[in-house]
């Protein structure tokens, strides 16, 4: 190696540091004489926290800025909540490296409730998420579901306000903060099925930087790659965003993936699933096939109804 400093790029969220220091910290454990620092940088998606993101344009809002210090030079690279990178990213960018999965599951958060099965009729459940929005209607029709943005801390201080009877946010991130005493529940696939890439770090780069390619090869997580890449496969034909109540799933269990995937109506009352098996180099194509199982039982159809009402 013959690099001797790279500059991360990464949103100024708490979530976002701890991710971009957790990079850092592999990069140095690996490379004990790079310099590693962090550029924090303030999103358009921080920046407007008064609109759902369904909204506004979307998750991609919190990566155009670190994807312009990745042009401009001024950052190596950038980290990214894999579920908040668009399936198709722009011209120029690749993800280099994908790393180990965290918690992929969604956590339930209370004060007064044990799980979303105690709360009350018409109890506010706060949640950014259509997918998670979607599921929870499904299953529990007798609650209100409730928009909630903004950063974890903040989210949490919306409970803490009983502005919510609970909010729903990704395990991960929590557990990531420390702050894994706020769990009353995890909640299991079954109840509500993770957005794409959910748990995930991804770490971007300019595709001409070939020398990053390498360096950051020891940071990638083959079976989480595979299980990531068949989740992405299938969103991406699906034309899947967080316009869409959209989930995909997918685990490696003896050599094998086994993807679950699912597109909903906003207000729960129609749920398509559909799920497969295939070993680990075909993880595209596995994401293929449970795509087309859900087109073929009308997913195409529920989207583009779905986005009209946007």
């Amino acid at each position: 190696m013959t690099k001797k400093k790279l500059v991360i790029a990464s949103r100024e969220s708490a979530l976002a540091m701890w991710q971009a220091r957790y990079v850092q910290q592999c990069l140095q454990m690996v490379y004990p004489d790079l310099c590693v620092d962090i550029r924090g940088m303030t999103t358009r998606g921080d920046q407007i926290l008064h609109q759902s993101l369904s909204k506004i344009g979307g998750k991609g809002l919190f990566i155009k800025e670190l994807e312009l210090a990745l042009q401009q030079e001024v950052a190596d690279i950038a980290v990214h909540s894999l579920k908040d990178v668009p399936m198709q990213l722009p011209k120029g960018f690749v993800l280099a490296a994908i790393t180990k999965r965290a918690n992929p599951l969604d956590a339930f958060v209370s004060h007064q409730y044990a799980d979303l099965a105690d709360l009350p009729p018409a109890a506010i459940v706060g949640t950014s998420s259509l997918r998670r929005e979607a599921q929870i209607r499904l299953h529990y029709p007798h609650l209100q579901v409730k928009p909630l943005r903004g950063n974890v801390q903040t989210r949490l201080d919306k409970l803490d306000r009983q502005e919510y009877a609970a909010i729903i946010l990704a395990a991960a991130g929590l557990e990531r903060l420390g702050l894994d005493g706020r769990i009353r529940k995890i909640l299991p696939a079954e109840v509500l099925l993770p957005a794409v890439g959910q748990g995930a770090l991804a770490i971007e780069v300019a595709a001409h930087r070939q020398d990053l390619l390498k360096l950051l090869q020891p940071l990638h997580h083959p079976v989480t790659a595979a299980c990531v890449t068949a989740e992405r496969s299938m969103a991406k034909v699906l034309g899947g965003s967080c316009q869409v109540p959209l989930a995909a799933y997918c685990v490696e269990k003896s050599g094998m993936l086994e993807l679950r995937g699912l597109v909903a109506s906003a207000d729960g009352t129609t749920v398509l699933r559909a799920s497969a098996q295939a070993c680990l180099e075909e993880a595209e194509q596995l994401g293929l096939n449970v795509a087309q199982q859900l087109t073929h039982q009308g997913a195409q159809q529920l989207i583009t109804a779905v986005l009209s009402e946007r």
